[in-house]
């Protein structure tokens, strides 16, 4: 095991001016789980293939342990790959597919056998051995392209997107497995993926990449609940954050009719007249004097011990996007019927309406 470090690590692809990777500064405890996460062509594959050594890196470099690898070979790097794809051998069994890399690096077949062995067991794979690929199910796949990872020992696990070929609750289960069997083996692990479902459920910090750009990183929690800028509050969390411009007044921050209170060292940091506002779903309630956000209901979502509306806010000329608030399940409001809004002040969450940064803790 070891700590990973990304020191100033970045990457621009021949005929780009924009870097993929732009001074990607992480430090990576050892057993810890980490998990990158953005939307598409943010960087966060780029930076699993530049520490695994599969993509040059232009500026910066990357250390695992004490020992900069920025120029050592992948096969070197005492690392282990899970891909999307599984990249099994179809012709070889289960048990071929797991040791074939030791048996490329000269292991005697008895220490092979063993490791395999071993990783079977945990991976509830020892009935499965002697099967080939096509006789196993995604789920099955995946569990053996862990496995051979597993039986390698490295000092890195490296996972990019290994669910997405999955089905949802197949994905559900296997995510539970490997966050579960990460935290047995304590192997330091680097997780790639674009759901930030899976990231918040599996990481012990989660980053987050825009552009290249390192957003914030943190634990799932903190994340959630003080997240640094609009593009991660936007980000996380599922249903999305609603987002709007709201006018300041003298007591605060103008919420449709009602006025939420803001203490004044917060508003002091900026010199606009209207702040970005940022409200959770579960963090509103309705108003029954109508002092709030009136929004018009479009859909209710009943989701069991939940339900979701998702609504316009009247008046409003932001209609493109959806306002969504959670309600009591057993009384959901109907469809076109208006209802007003109110956040809860302690979970109201406040940003710069030019940059984009959080303005308060």
């Amino acid at each position: 095991m070891a700590t990973v470090t990304f020191d100033n690590a970045s990457r621009v692809y021949p005929g780009q001016e924009r870097p993929a990777v732009d001074n990607l500064n992480i430090e990576i405890g050892d057993g810890e789980f980490l998990v990158l996460v953005g939307p598409s062509g943010c960087g966060k594959s780029t930076s699993l293939r530049m520490l695994a050594g599969l993509e040059e890196i232009d500026a910066g470099r990357i250390l695992i342990g004490d020992r900069d690898v920025t120029d050592v070979p992948p096969k070197d790097r005492d690392i282990a790959m899970v891909f999307q794809n599984y990249a099994l051998y179809p012709h070889m069994t289960v048990a071929d597919n797991m040791g074939f890399a030791l048996k490329i690096a000269g292991t005697p077949k008895a220490e092979i056998r063993k490791r395999v062995e071993d990783a079977a067991e945990i991976l509830d794979l020892t009935e499965y051995l002697d099967r080939k690929p096509k006789a196993l199910s995604g789920g099955q796949r995946q569990r053996v392209a862990m496995g051979r990872a597993i039986v390698r020992s490295p000092q890195v696990f490296l996972m990019d997107e290994p669910l997405s070929n999955l089905d949802a609750k197949l994905r559900v289960s296997t995510r539970t497995q490997i966050a579960s069997l990460q935290r047995r083996l304590g192997v330091t692990t680097v997780y790639v993926t674009h759901d930030q479902t899976e990231a918040m459920t599996m990481g012990d910090r989660v980053a987050v990449l825009d552009r290249g750009v390192l957003q914030q990183i943190d634990s799932p929690r903190r994340m959630y609940d003080h997240p640094n800028n609009v593009f991660v509050a936007g980000f996380i969390g599922s249903p999305a954050m609603n987002l709007f411009d709201a006018p300041l007044s003298d007591q605060g921050v103008e919420f449709g009719g009602a006025i939420i209170p803001v203490d004044r060292s917060t508003l002091s940091e900026t010199d606009e007249t209207h702040v970005t506002v940022g409200v959770r779903p579960e963090d509103l309630e309705i108003a029954p004097d109508n002092q709030g956000l009136a929004v018009e209901v479009d859909l209710v979502e009943e989701l069991g011990a939940d339900a979701f509306i998702y609504g316009r806010r009247v008046g409003s000329e932001e209609t493109a996007k959806p306002f969504i608030a959670r309600v009591d399940a057993r009384r959901p409001p109907a469809k076109g019927e208006t209802v007003y809004f109110r956040p809860s002040p302690e979970h109201t969450h406040l940003f710069d309406a030019k940059n984009g940064q959080r303005l308060g803790d």
